[in-house]
Parts: structure tokens; C-alpha cells; sequence
């Protein structure tokens, strides 16, 4: 299997149409369409896309929409803390799960979410005096932590 193969997205429960909605204007952003089409097809995917890879996605619902209507409309999402953006190996991928927790970036460009309570405790042991020396060092304030882990390679033990 290539690598582009696996990143296809999975689909997971997909928002209802209020829900993008009221999403989109809780972040104070216009409803549109467009923006509806892409946000719900974000949401619904466990497997953080790329632009090309939403697009993709979007194709069937908006077949007039541009590729580039897609990265304005994602950098509005990012703009707007409605996702947050992905620097993986290869192309930037996009996650509509704002809430702190932690990603395994691998060597082939697949981005994995670590499970909740593992992410947690990571977090737990950076502990809130190394945040507090780090804010007064770089003379910041941090409002939040996005931790990602570079994986060298795929353990073996794993058949993925």
C-alpha cells in the first residue's frame, strides 16, 4: 500500500447542518455554503486531511469549488481557532478537534491522534512551573500546548 492510500480520510459521525452552523458563527465567521461543506467534511474525518485531500472530498457536494477556495477557506478556519493546523512530513494537514491533546506525525505523512489518557499525562509531566520558567524566559504568555511527535519509524509490533 502507498503511503497517499492510507491517508485517506475515514469518516466518523458527521455534524449535523445546525451544528456547522452554529459552529461557524460561534467563531464568528459567515456561513456560507461553501465553508458548511468543508467544515462538515473536516469534522467527519478522523485522519486530518490536506487541502488537496478535503478538496477532494468536497468534490461530490460543490463540484464548482476551487482548490484554492478551499485553502482561503481553511486558513479562515485556523484564523478563527475553528481547526488548527498540522505541520507533518509532506503536505500541512488540517484537524477540526481544537481541544489540547497530542499527534504522532509519521515518517510517511500520517498524522495520529495519541489517545486521550496517554496525551494527558504527557502534558500532566511538563508541569506548570517548566511552563511558567518558559513564559517569563521567552517574555509570552501560553494560552495552550500543541505537542507533536515525530515517529522515526513504525514500530513493528504494530500490523498497520
Amino acid at each position: 500500500m502507498k503511503p497517499e492510500d492510507d491517508q485517506q480520510p475515514v469518516e466518523i459521525s458527521k455534524p449535523s447542518e445546525q451544528a456547522v452552523r452554529d459552529r461557524l458563527r460561534g467563531h464568528g465567521l459567515r456561513v456560507t455554503k461553501q465553508r458548511e461543506t468543508i467544515y462538515a467534511a473536516l469534522a467527519a474525518t478522523a485522519r486530518h486531511p490536506s487541502a488537496d485531500e478535503l478538496f477532494g472530498l468536497v468534490q461530490p457536494d460543490q463540484p464548482g469549488m476551487s482548490l484554492a477556495t478551499v485553502y482561503n477557506t481553511l486558513e479562515a478556519f485556523v484564523d478563527a481557532g475553528l481547526c488548527r493546523r498540522i505541520h507533518a512530513s509532506g503536505a500541512t494537514r488540517y484537524d477540526a478537534a481544537t481541544h489540547d491533546h497530542v499527534h504522532v506525525c509519521t515518517r510517511d505523512g500520517r498524522v495520529l491522534d495519541v489517545p486521550e489518557d496517554l496525551g494527558r499525562n504527557l502534558v500532566k509531566a511538563l508541569g506548570p512551573s517548566t511552563l511558567r520558567q518558559i513564559e517569563q524566559e521567552l517574555g509570552v504568555s501560553v494560552a495552550s500546548i500543541s505537542l507533536e511527535l515525530p515517529s522515526a519509524a513504525d514500530h513493528p509490533s504494530r500490523g498497520d
